[in-house]
């Protein structure tokens, strides 16, 4: 049997179901350009005719030129109708997509109560939409909704529904576990069977994850004999969400050995999973499988001593494989080797011997007593290595800040923030407003700086997260600020600490700056901070 794989997307259909993800016919286009560079054969683009986004993304994607199969979603003619004269399958057909995935009930319990009719006449309704499709051309790929569970309750009727479709025309039968409740073993025996008696058919699978086992279940089935599989970046879709395509493709292909992208593209897929995390506006668990940042980090001193000999005492794959790399997080619980590692990975010389290496981790931990927590920024973390390490420069130097907060009658709210720094000697001055007292800070000091330092007009910050640490203390807590900031090519998270919450997103909005200062001078010459600070000291 082939060993390769079809790897059918349904992002933009399926996954736009789940909660809290809403793409525009812009976004959809963004996320099919980007799912085929990493190789899907199918990408389902919605349902045409159904909303002024799925009719413009059904126009505007044949501009694309995709190697992927642009697919439309429907569903069988009514009951007591025409296939030839069912919207739904003209709009299908209308809309230029190269196929079309058409549901049908195989499930006996939704045929009675769902759709009100009899056996036969769903049988009718799936033979005449199929053979229709096929009579103008399209390629068409028949979802047998709650397959699973009908097949359970009455297999003979489930079976008869595949088999109905099959002599319609239909080029795949896929399976669906649409309730998510099936179990891995249920799926193996039962594509199985089917396997056996539909040999010359092509046979799918598309599972949901409310058991959270939809990627264990499509990879049982591909196993049983199915060679298409169907889910979501990320995983997304409606309650649980659908199977996760960022973790079936390199099960599939490192752990199993099916075909389902070229090996360039598997590199690219942790780039393409987190393209499609931004694009939908979702954070991505950092424990995310293959993907995730935090799916090769290591933490433990002893893990950490471990990996330095050889990665594969706590990696299972090289993270290349997939796009991602290898992080040692720096914590209180950190060894010595996971500030070596840290310093190699910084290019740094770093002598684990030197009692400079003991008094970082020391330091750290100290820090981390205080409240300060470096495993989520990295940026932070590094600033203070290259420090320890007589690395860093200090191209500015703060003096004093001040913040003014008004409430106008109109219950319009402005925060004004007055900062005075010290560059290369010369005192700077600056006011600036904001929408609240963080933005004011950064707007005022990135006025100060840019004057000297143009490429931070292309830094912004992109996220600001506060986390109270003393909850006891009320009002008077200790809290956490994490900053993530963003250039045209990097993102960079800093911490700060406080028991007031202006200063400590102060410390980690200095941080942010220090570090993207510090990126452009590791990106030019060795001597251009003391160029620039040459220039500055004569401005």
């Amino acid at each position: 049997m082939s060993k390769a794989i079809s790897i059918f997307d349904t992002t933009l259909r399926d996954g736009t179901q789940g909660e809290g993800v809403s793409l525009s016919a812009d976004d959809k286009l963004k996320i099919a350009k980007k799912l085929d560079d990493l190789g899907a054969h199918y990408i389902e683009g919605g349902i045409p005719g159904s909303n002024t986004k799925d009719i413009e993304f059904f126009k505007r994607v044949k501009e694309l030129n995709l190697n992927a199969k642009v697919v439309a979603f429907g569903s069988t003619r009514r009951k007591g109708s025409i296939a030839s004269e069912d919207a739904n399958l003209k709009r299908m057909i209308e809309s230029g997509a190269q196929a079309a995935t058409l549901v049908g009930k195989s499930w006996d319990f939704h045929v009675h109560t769902a759709l009100q009719t009899t056996l036969e006449e769903n049988l009718s309704m799936i033979y005449d939409s199929i053979a229709y499709l096929k009579q103008n051309g399209m390629e068409v790929i028949f979802d047998a909704e709650h397959f699973f569970d009908g097949f359970k309750h009455n297999p003979e009727y489930a079976q008869a529904v595949l088999t109905k479709a099959h002599e319609a025309g239909a080029d795949w039968l896929v399976m669906c576990d649409t309730n998510g409740g099936t179990m891995p073993h249920e799926v193996y025996e039962i594509v199985s069977r089917l396997s056996g008696s539909l040999p010359h058919a092509h046979l799918g699978i598309h599972t949901h994850n409310d058991c959270e086992l939809a990627v264990a279940n499509t990879l049982s089935a591909v196993q049983a004999g199915a060679r298409q599989v169907q889910g979501t970046m990320n995983g997304y879709g409606e309650r649980c969400g659908n199977a996760n395509l960022a973790s079936i493709i390199p099960n599939l292909q490192l752990k199993l050995g099916y075909e389902c992208v070229s090996e360039d593209s598997m590199r690219q897929l942790t780039n393409v999973a987190r393209y499609v995390s931004e694009i939908a506006n979702v954070n991505m668990p950092i424990n995310q499988p293959y993907v995730g940042n935090a799916a090769f980090a290591h933490k433990g001193g002893i893990h950490v001593s471990a990996i330095l000999r050889d990665s594969r005492t706590y990696e299972h794959i090289v993270p290349e494989l997939v796009g991602n790399k290898q992080r040692v997080l720096v914590s209180e619980l950190a060894g010595q080797s996971n500030i070596v590692s840290k310093a190699q990975e910084l290019g740094l010389e770093f002598d684990p011997s030197s009692a400079n290496s003991r008094q970082i981790i020391e330091k750290i931990k100290d820090l981390e007593h205080q409240g300060y927590q470096f495993e989520g920024a990295d940026a932070s973390l590094e600033l203070l290595i290259r420090e320890a390490n007589g690395d860093m420069k200090e191209l500015f130097t703060f003096e004093s800040f001040k913040m003014l907060v008004e409430k106008a009658a109109d219950k319009s709210v402005v925060s004004e923030a007055f900062v005075k720094l010290n560059v290369a000697g010369t005192s700077v001055y600056t006011a600036a407003e904001g929408n609240g007292p963080v933005n004011a800070l950064d707007n005022a000091l990135r006025k100060a700086l840019v004057q000297y330092f143009p490429s931070l007009a292309n830094m912004h910050l992109s996220d600001y997260k506060v986390r109270v640490l003393d909850e006891k203390d009320a009002t008077a807590a200790k809290v956490r600020v994490l900053i993530e900031s963003k250039n045209t090519e990097n993102t960079w998270n800093t911490v700060g600490v406080s028991e007031n919450v202006i200063e400590a997103s102060w410390e980690a909005l200095v941080h942010s700056f220090r570090y993207a200062l510090l990126q452009e001078k590791l990106q030019d010459e060795p001597n251009v901070v003391h160029t620039a600070m040459h220039g500055l000291s004569n401005h």
